[in-house]
């Protein structure tokens, strides 16, 4: 079977796959009535999530102007297209066997960009560099599944899993799983900043800007169509929105939402706004007290007004979630979970199951963990106070949220763009002992499900058990999730794009890629 053309098949592994993710929608005017795309002209983007830590090592990524530079410096072996579909990138055709167990991948023809052609060898240094005891990766824990990586011949790579798993195909298309060259020794040389992609790189000044120049022999004939692409790392969401309006950048993503009605009405100005599986996070350390106490974690999930958020945060792009990460885009959606709904009297209820009539917390935030989370923070804070519960929000410098706050402090804010399958968003993040574990949560029947899940071919019994493991994560987990988060992204009048991806912000965070010159 070759899942170029068609996808994956077998046994309905990959069925419904469309609908993981919904399709964009650009708003307020057809930017789809555009030329066809040529070559040239110059990009410039202003991103959020940059930080002076930033490296372009693949196991450091977490968000942020490098992550976006890097996937068009390089390719995955997969990617997600427009429809939510996973795509055959640097792997020309891949399939599982019939126990999803075995994943067999033909590389393309492709080369790095030193002339270098790529083979089996680099595509297993990429995976390993995520692998094994002295990794420090995000995503070892999404790797853990698999048993062994080797090599048929040059341009097959063979992926054993422990047990099967039926989309593990759309795993490799996470961002970290950019394909390197391999040095001599087997490991990865992400030193060199090489890749397969459309683009060089140029310059990177962390926490400031990267800088991308197009290659002119990439493989796929119809992307890279800018000369030069300058990334700029712009944390604050209103000089985001200034740098785009003066012409200092093209293209920004997460623009003030408090002022966006006015950035629609400026000449020149087109907004895209996409739904797919963004959330917003307040994650809470279950092995600390007073958080160890599942009836605390509860009161709180009572105490945070969701409607009022989706209101005053998101200005309405956006739904109340229900502290679950799996957003109506993804395919197992338990849509019939009861609702965590604002009830004061209710947390108080859970309180005092916890022996407490009031409680004192401290919550950690800054814009960087995403545009209004302070505000998002304050009203957190009033809502909170008729349940009894005294919330102390502590503003954290913009830079370094991430490496100094995120996984570092008890109760935090965090943001996810989500995942294209359940089980990668669940791996990644509330399986026991992940590194991105980010509310240290560990449940046994949940991890149990994990296992069962992933493995399960039949389509019925895999619904029921991510229903099931969806509502563990609501009632017993340690993250408050509020709001699913609707993408929104603004350019000017001299970049288009065709119909944009909905995985993550920024076409997919491929817009480097895809857009082209007006």
């Amino acid at each position: 079977m070759n899942a170029t053309k068609h996808g994956i098949s077998r046994r309905g592994l990959l069925a419904g796959a469309a609908g993981m993710t919904a399709a964009g929608l650009i708003l307020p005017r057809g930017a789809f009535a555009q030329a066809a795309p040529k070559k040239g002209g110059s990009f410039r983007i202003g991103q959020s999530g940059g930080a002076t830590s930033d490296t372009i090592d693949p196991a450091t990524f977490a968000a942020g102007p490098v992550v976006t530079a890097m996937l068009a410096v390089c390719n995955n072996l997969v990617e997600i297209d427009a429809d939510g579909k996973a795509q055959p990138e640097l792997a020309e055709s891949y399939e599982p066997d019939a126990e999803a167990k075995i994943w067999t991948f033909k590389i393309r023809d492709a080369t790095f960009g030193d002339g270098r052609k790529v083979t089996a060898k680099d595509v297993i240094a990429s995976f390993n560099h995520h692998r094994g005891e002295n990794t420090v990766s995000g995503a070892k824990g999404t790797l853990e599944q698999v048993a062994d990586i080797r090599a048929d011949g040059d341009n097959v790579v063979v992926f054993e899993l422990k047990s099967g798993n039926a989309d593990f195909g759309y795993l490799t298309s996470d961002y970290h799983f950019i394909i390197m060259p391999a040095k001599e020794d087997g490991t990865l040389d992400w030193q060199s900043g090489l890749g397969t992609g459309g683009y060089t790189l140029v310059e990177h000044e962390p926490g400031v800007r990267i800088t991308l120049k197009r290659r002119d022999d990439y493989w796929k004939a119809d992307r890279a169509w800018f000369d030069d692409v300058t990334l700029l790392a712009i944390g604050d969401p209103t000089a985001r929105q200034n740098a785009l309006i003066t012409g200092e950048v093209d293209a920004i993503n997460g623009p003030d939402l408090g002022t966006i009605h006015l950035l629609k009405r400026r000449p020149g100005i087109e907004l895209v706004e996409t739904t797919g599986t963004a959330h917003y996070t307040l994650p809470m350390f279950c092995d600390v007290a007073p958080f160890n106490d599942v009836n605390v974690r509860l009161a709180l999930k009572y105490a945070i007004n969701r409607q009022e958020m989706v209101d005053k945060v998101l200005r309405g792009y956006g739904k109340v979630a229900n502290d679950s990460p799996i957003a109506p885009a993804n395919r197992y959606y338990a849509a019939d979970l009861p609702q965590h709904e604002y009830d004061p009297e209710k947390a108080k209820s859970y309180l005092k199951k916890a022996g407490m009539d009031t409680l004192n917390v401290q919550l950690s935030t800054s814009n960087a963990a995403f545009t209004g989370a302070v505000d998002a923070a304050q009203l957190f804070q009033q809502s909170a106070k008729a349940a009894g519960i005294n919330i102390d929000v502590k503003r954290e410098p913009e830079d370094g949220y991430w490496s100094n706050v995120w996984l570092k402090k008890p109760f935090c804010m965090g943001y996810w763009n989500g995942r294209p399958t359940e089980d990668d968003m669940f791996s990644l993040v509330y399986s026991k002992g992940a590194e991105w574990n980010e509310g240290h949560w560990d449940n046994a029947r949940f991890n149990e499900l994990l296992l069962k899940a992933r493995a399960e071919l039949d389509e019925n019994l895999r619904r029921e058990m991510y229903t099931e493991m969806q509502g563990l994560v609501s009632e017993d987990g340690g993250t408050i999730i509020p709001v699913f988060v609707n993408y929104v992204d603004a350019h000017n009048d001299k970049v288009a794009h065709g119909k944009v991806a909905g995985d993550r912000f920024f076409d997919g965070w491929k817009l480097v890629e895809r857009w082209y010159a007006a």
